[in-house]
Order: structure tokens, then sequence, then C-alpha cells
């Protein structure tokens, strides 16, 4: 059970304004407005190392009881530092406000649940994430760039393979009419299933190509 006087806070959602608003208003219930800026750090998951978190953890603030620090897009934290945090949060520096800022809630990201068992949780309005029904929508206009863009995102929010396939076939079955396409179809995607199992190209790679082809035949049929 998250205690109410946890100074690690985890806002999730995409709703950048009110989430800006919530932060300046956490800074000025924590520290004493002359030293605002001396005590406040921002750090970008993407571009942070686990020696320069653990610094930033450890700094002094300056004239002040508390330091404030955010750590955006936490989601895309290397394993070294997602370890240490998910250690970290659950004895903080009692000194250090700490706010962890990602765009969703993935349940499947095991590091992200274990966030929320002891931070204060803030949510955030968030879009709705996309799913395989998305992608064959992207398929269906024929445009590959947006449609890998969508593949891309489901296997970054863990989804396997093999239930990306399985959705495109169902969603293929219970949408195409014409028995011909639908069976040319089913061939790539079983073909894709056939390089990944055999390990013959990479899960990634393999989807990227059966993608790339399933738009360029929707454009041969015109």
């Amino acid at each position: 059970m998250v205690k109410l006087e946890s100074c690690v806070y985890l806002f999730i959602g995409q709703d950048v304004r009110s989430k800006e608003e919530r932060l300046k208003k956490l800074k000025k219930e924590s520290l004493l407005t002359p030293s605002i800026d001396f005590n406040s750090e921002t750090i970008y998951a993407k571009e942070t190392s686990l020696l320069r978190l653990q610094e930033s953890l450890l700094y002094f603030p300056v004239n002040s009881e508390k330091r404030f620090l955010v750590l955006r897009g936490a989601q895309d934290l290397k394993e070294e530092p997602r370890k240490f945090l998910s250690g970290y949060v659950k004895n903080p520096n009692p000194k250090v406000i700490l706010v962890i800022d990602v765009d969703r809630h993935n349940p499947k990201d095991v590091f992200l649940s274990s966030l929320v068992k002891y931070c204060q949780v803030l949510r955030f309005k968030e879009e709705k994430g996309l799913t395989t029904f998305d992608l064959s929508q992207q398929i269906d206009l024929k445009k590959p760039a947006a449609s890998l863009k969508v593949l891309n995102q489901l296997l970054k929010d863990g989804e396997k393979p093999e239930r990306i396939l399985g959705g495109l076939r169902y969603n293929w079955e219970n949408r195409i009419s014409d028995p011909m396409e639908l069976r040319k179809r089913i061939k790539l995607l079983l073909n894709c299933d056939l390089e990944i199992k055999t390990g013959k190209l990479k899960p990634a790679f393999a989807l990227e190509r059966f993608i790339v082809s399933l738009c360029s035949f929707r454009s041969s049929l015109g």
C-alpha cells in the first residue's frame, strides 16, 4: 500500500499542460520560492545513465529542506537505471522529491507496475492505446510508413509477434469478403509466422517486411 507521505510521485498520461500545472503546484508546496531554481532539476530517461540518475538523487538541497527532481519519459530508461529505480522507490531519499513521468501505464511493463506500488500516482488524460485493428487500418490505407510506426509502438508496448499476427488474421477473416484476397493475405501471414518460428529472421524484421509487402499487395489490387 502506498504511503501518503511518500516523496516519490508517478505522473501517468499525455496531458502535458495539466502535468506542468501540477508540477508547479508541487514545487510551490515543497520548496521556498527563492530557492526553486537552485533546487529543481529535470533529466530525460533516454539520455540518463545509471550514474547520472544516482548523482541526481544524491545532490543536497541548497538553502532548502527539499530538492525537486523530474525524470521525463521514464518508460525509456535503460535496464540498469530501471533496476536501480525499482529498488530506490522502496526507500527513497526523504530530501528529494522525485517525480517520475511516463506517457502511459502499460500493465505488461513489469518496471512501471513495480513503481505503482510505492509511488503517489497521479493520472492524467491518456490516449487510447494502439491495437492490431489500428495496424490493419493503416495497411488498408496503403501507408507503409504509418503502418510501421503502429507496428513499432505495438512491439514497444510489449505486444507479442504471434498476437499481432493473430489479431490481423482475426480482423481479416471477419471483414474481408473477397476469398482470393483473404487467401493471399493469409499466405503472406503464414510465411511471416514461419520465418519467425524457425529463426530465419528476427521477429521485428520479419514483421516489418510482412507489413511492407501487405501495403504493396494492397496497392497492386488498386
